[in-house]
């Protein structure tokens, strides 16, 4: 398979088939902005798989992570249509091997399931996850991963009775050496 260079020097497939890519999408602190952002994806029909909003090192800076599964060529495009929006200082399009990324998820079970035996803790402890909460009738479980992982332990989870599972939007870092106020400097140095 042929391979491109990324802009961040990484190689990855040339190909136009869909797979996942990671926006990061740095804009100012705004209300209405997420509208504005999400809107060029129903646009062009693209489902956001994960999405998450917050704040940065870099006071009334906000950071969107979001990911979506397209083409890169498709990626791009949106990337640069997001770049136009006023609030937006800039959007990155990566691929998973370009950054670090975690997501979040809690499960909630009952608690007689630990009352039982200790296969349920041995299975939390196995997984890399941890007890956040005991209370009389559920506990509730968390783990923090790749969504396979979370996804791995709820399927091992449900023969016990899940009563409830929630999953976060990826947070990912770029590998790049960056440092964001720098960019940001740059940028506005650029500009003028």
């Amino acid at each position: 398979m042929n391979q491109v260079k990324t802009k961040n020097n990484m190689e990855v497939p040339a190909t136009d088939e869909v797979r996942s890519f990671i926006l990061s999408i740095l804009t100012e602190n705004k209300s209405g902005l997420l509208n504005a952002v999400t809107i060029i994806f129903t646009r062009r029909k693209i489902n956001i798989e994960s999405i998450n909003v917050s704040e940065t090192e870099v006071e009334g800076v906000s950071r969107y992570t979001i990911v979506i599964n397209t083409t890169r060529e498709l990626a791009e495009k949106v990337v640069k249509r997001i770049r136009k929006l006023i609030d937006v200082f800039w959007a990155f399009v990566y691929e998973n091997e370009e950054i670090f990324y975690q997501e979040i998820a809690l499960y909630k079970v009952p608690t007689n399931v630990f009352l039982h035996g200790d296969n349920t803790e041995h299975l939390v402890r196995n997984n890399g996850a941890r007890i956040l909460v005991i209370e009389e009738d559920y506990i509730i479980i968390e783990k923090t991963g790749h969504q396979h992982e979370t996804r791995d332990l709820l399927e091992k989870l449900k023969p016990y009775g899940v009563l409830e599972f929630v999953r976060s939007g990826r947070i990912a870092m770029s590998k790049s050496t960056r440092r964001t106020d720098t960019f940001l400097q740059e940028l506005h140095n650029h500009q003028q």
